[in-house]
């Protein structure tokens, strides 16, 4: 008779060893890093002639305290800089080599001591010194639609649905906008028609992605077409014979937050703008919540996911993409009240200018995330407000190599330089149950 088997753990040593393999070793970012640094030294600190000073003006007259414009060595500075950034760049270069992640402040103190540098290198010289609060200032004005539509695309495509009519959703925002304002005399009310008519293109997007299953970006393609026809048609007919009465939008007012908005440089850039931009800053952290700590959130990013997983334990697939889908048309739609209330602007033919498509490039680059979509967007306005500063202090730089610069800064992370990004899984496949 044998003896009795027992469940015994193995020595060790006794058995092979099982242990979880060791995830690769990617220098893609401090490669990226080193390669920017260097071209930041060279270009900005060792070619530049010497003895030139640059001037910065941080404080408004609003202000509590009054800092006198900050003057500094330029080359001297620019040099400093760009040794810091290239020291970031050791450093995520370390990191990588031992495996270990670095946290979201290395990329953005990188970022922010390169274009210190370029602006350092910029206003070399210049009668006229470097407006750096108002620089900040405008650069947040003029994100306000691209956060807009990267919010409404982040939605969407959380949910499975490719929101290619963004464009057409900021423009339908505009022109109901700009309608709703001339004839009540209030711009608060054109704000809250403008989400109406995203919901509108919203709601023609779901009927013809999820009702009758047409391929999504075709849909979004046509979509955009036809609110430019319809807007414009409509400007030549209705707004342009009255426009006293159809196409004279009054302007959203600044509001002073009280004390916050004396704050040297913070105060003027976050708390002394319209309440577009503060309605921007309570829907980023809502989504931001929502999506990611919330129980509507979880089931709103397994639909994008994994429908099928999801429809089993009990979640409406589509429905759930619907009301995604709205929601996100009615947050494009708000930002496309930036263009004429928000503005002061008249409304005017095809007036958006591609900035839908500029906001899914920010969507791709902020990795499908509220703050993440925030700093891409602001990245694209700083660029663009900063072509426009530039040619006011006379540097002699194409304002066509600013408005590239963030776009080759989409291409780089599209392309995986600055990590993986990854879309959800069930992006523009339709669910039949």
């Amino acid at each position: 008779m044998s003896a009795p088997t027992t469940d015994r753990p193995t020595p060790a040593g006794a058995g092979p060893a099982q242990t979880k393999p060791l995830p690769p070793i990617s220098y893609k970012a401090p490669i990226g890093y080193g390669v920017v640094g260097v071209l930041s030294l060279v270009l900005f600190g060792l070619l530049p002639e010497g003895g030139l000073e640059s001037t910065f003006t941080v404080s408004t007259s609003k202000d509590f305290v009054t800092i006198d414009p900050v003057t500094v060595p330029s080359k001297l500075t620019a040099i400093v800089l760009s040794l810091v950034a290239l020291a970031l760049a050791a450093y995520s270069y370390r990191a990588a080599s031992r495996r270990r992640k670095v946290g979201v402040w290395l990329p953005v103190l990188f970022g922010v001591a390169v274009i210190l540098a370029f602006l350092t290198w910029a206003d070399a010289g210049k009668a006229s010194p470097m407006p750096l609060t108002g620089l900040l200032q405008g650069s947040l004005f003029l994100a306000i639609p691209l956060v807009f539509g990267a919010l409404a695309g982040t939605l969407c495509e959380r949910s499975g649905i490719v929101n290619v009519a963004i464009e057409g959703q900021l423009l339908a925002g505009a022109f109901l906008a700009a309608v709703v304002a001339s004839i009540t005399q209030s711009a608060y009310a054109g704000l809250v028609a403008a989400p109406i008519a995203g919901a509108l293109v919203g709601a023609l997007l779901v009927l013809f992605s999820i009702r009758y299953v047409v391929n999504q970006i075709i849909v979004g393609v046509v979509l955009n077409v036809l609110v430019v026809g319809v807007t414009s048609y409509l400007f030549s007919t209705v707004l342009k014979n009255d426009a006293a009465t159809f196409n004279s939008p009054p302007k959203l007012q600044t509001i002073d937050i009280p004390l916050l908005s004396q704050i040297p440089v913070v105060g003027p850039v976050l708390f002394r703008q319209t309440a577009l931009v503060y309605i921007m800053y309570v829907v980023v952290a809502l989504l931001q919540i929502f999506l990611f700590r919330s129980r509507w959130g979880l089931r709103l990013r397994s639909v994008g996911e994994h429908p099928k997983a999801a429809d089993t334990v009990g979640i409406k697939v589509n429905r759930t993409r619907m009301r995604a889908t709205l929601l996100g048309g009615a947050v494009a739609g708000l930002g496309g009240a930036f263009f004429t209330v928000a503005a002061g602007l008249a409304f005017g033919k095809e007036m958006t200018g591609g900035k839908g498509f500029i906001a899914l490039a920010a969507m791709i680059l902020g990795r499908w995330n509220p703050v993440g979509a925030l700093a891409a967007a602001l990245l694209f306005g700083f660029s663009d407000n900063l072509q426009v500063v530039l040619g006011i202090i006379g540097t002699p730089i194409p304002s066509q190599i600013m408005l590239m610069t963030p776009y080759v800064v989409t291409i780089f992370a599209v392309a995986g330089l600055v990590g993986r990004v990854r879309p959800p899984a069930a992006e523009g496949i339709p669910y039949a149950k």
